[in-house]
């Protein structure tokens, strides 16, 4: 277990430092990549704009109040990607065993390299250097024996971070480390873990398997292992599509019964064409929704049939709605994927692929 070198990288603020690259006059100010009108959301800030506390996935009339001065910039994922494929050409100098979890961030196993290094934080220093020399951009890098603790170490010291986590190191480490920074752990979870007295590694360590299980179902078990700096994933270098999907921000926040229905419709017609488009086919409908106050839900459900035709998604997802109580709570946006394909190996091998939403969509 403990004999892995993992490395993970996550370029810092990724598309705005590359939008104050891209454009000196940027540099140095508080940015945020998205769209400045009411409904607008703040897709990515940069670290000045950070210290005012800008996040991204805030609403961009929170953001401006925050900031006054707060600049923004409409997204561009055509150079984003452009960047990103850049970026990966200096990982297969190194290793061909990369994992992508987006377009800014991603796993690489240096157990055994290209170079033949012998320690993966000198391949992790190495790596940030030649992103800073040839793309001027920074990175922060994680070390550690398995994916949890590499991306846990990422985070760390950032930005332009480097953090190693020894096997000998691990547990005392984990058990200092605040349960939202715990994989998998966000906002409901954390606060049911406070509920339960377990607020750090330490506290999540000392409860039983049986007991986490019984409270989280299935992903208790990892959190079981994470607290032990336990994680036996390994580094995955393809990745198969596991869903499509589509969401929409709405123009301005509804509730009525005949209003919800038409957006639904629109999203579901344009998920069908994502589908048809990637050739993708799953048997999970989930619905997403966000209310007015930024509280989201998912409803799914699973057929044994392909969802890939309009006239079977659309009521599908309707009876998914029946199940969302928005009279109270006006929506805010609307998202569907299909998700669960039963032929995994009819998708394309040996290809990642981002899925990613238009920039109008955030």
């Amino acid at each position: 277990m403990t004999g892995r070198k993992i490395i993970h990288i996550d370029m810092d603020a990724f598309y705005a430092s590359v939008e104050q690259r891209d454009n000196p006059g940027l540099r140095g100010k508080p940015i945020a990549v998205g769209h400045a009108e009411e409904r607008g959301v703040v897709a990515a800030a940069s670290y000045e704009a950070r210290r005012f506390g800008v996040r991204s996935a805030m609403s961009s009339q929170k953001a401006k109040r925050l900031c006054p001065q707060l600049i923004f910039i409409p997204g561009r994922m055509e150079a984003y990607k452009s960047v990103s494929r850049q970026i990966h050409e200096i990982f297969h100098e190194y290793t061909d065993i990369v994992e992508p979890l987006s377009l800014d961030e991603a796993f690489l196993d240096v157990t055994e390299n290209k170079p033949g290094i012998s320690l993966a934080v000198d391949i992790a220093k190495e790596l940030k250097q030649k992103i800073k020399e040839r793309l001027n951009l920074v990175a922060s890098a994680g070390v550690s024996y398995n994916k949890f603790l590499a991306k846990i170490a990422s985070d760390y010291r950032k930005p332009d971070g480097l953090c190693t986590i020894h096997p000998d190191q691990a547990l005392e480490f984990i058990a200092r480390l605040p349960i939202e920074s715990f994989w998998g752990v966000g906002p409901v979870t954390a606060k049911k873990m406070h509920l339960l007295g377990i607020h750090n590694g330490e506290q999540l360590r000392a409860r039983s398997l049986d007991m986490l299980i019984r409270e989280f179902g299935k992903v208790g078990a990892a959190y079981h292992d994470f607290a032990r700096g336990i994680d036996l994933r390994p580094v995955e270098a393809v990745r198969i599509r596991k869903s499509i999907g589509c969401e929409h921000t709405l123009e301005r926040d509804i509730n009525r019964r005949s209003s919800v229905i038409i957006e639904l419709y629109h999203v579901a017609v344009e998920l069908v064409g994502r589908l048809e488009h990637k050739n993708f086919r799953g048997n999970t409908l989930t619905l997403k929704i966000k209310f007015h106050d930024f509280n989201q839900i998912t409803r799914s459900i699973t057929q044994s049939r392909e969802l890939i035709s309009l006239d079977v998604i659309l009521p599908l997802a309707k009876q998914l709605l029946n199940e969302v109580d928005y009279e109270q709570h006006p929506i805010r946006l609307i998202g569907l994927s299909v998700s669960n394909p039963r032929e995994e190996g009819e998708e394309k091998g040996g290809v990642w692929e981002q899925l990613s939403f238009e920039f109008s969509d955030w």
